[in-house]
């Protein structure tokens, strides 16, 4: 059986890998002579998302240690 530190690799790697990825969206517009609105658009989109992805990675991990398994048995 695993444990919770081995349930909690995944998550955190996903999350990791996507954060990367969208900022390095973000500083491939800021490399380019664009518009200052486009940069400013894309550095808070991808500070959202940051956020957004770290609030589900927290709340997976807290699932994952009360022994919540699979979020879809409850419906």
């Amino acid at each position: 059986m695993k444990t919770h530190t081995q349930k909690m690799i995944a998550p955190v790697i996903i999350v990791v890998c996507m954060i990367a990825y969208y900022m390095a969206g973000a500083y491939i517009v800021f490399r380019f002579d664009i518009s200052n609105i486009i940069k400013i658009i894309t550095f808070i989109f991808s500070i959202a998302i940051t956020g957004v992805f770290a609030a589900v990675l927290i709340e997976r991990i807290k699932e994952i240690r009360h022994g919540e398994e699979d979020d879809l048995s409850k419906y």
